[in-house]
């Protein structure tokens, strides 16, 4: 079940690419390989963290209640 909602995947992407980035430019760290934590979560669109938090920023799809 996803807890990501669209801003916030697309935030992790731009935030996982930035944080990846750092591995083949500026201090050149394999720190840099964190990135890839958000940008996985982006891609999938679930969080662990959110769902031990108990935090949706998706919309919840309500049940169709018509006969």
């Amino acid at each position: 079940m996803k807890n990501i909602g669209s801003i916030d995947r697309v935030l992790r992407i731009i935030v996982g690419l930035g944080v990846i980035s750092l591995v083949f430019w500026g201090p050149r760290t394999l720190w840099g390989w964190l990135g890839l934590i958000p940008l996985v979560t982006a891609v999938i669109g679930w969080c662990p963290l959110y769902a031990v938090l108990g935090i949706r920023t998706c919309p919840v799809k309500s049940a169709d209640t018509h006969s």
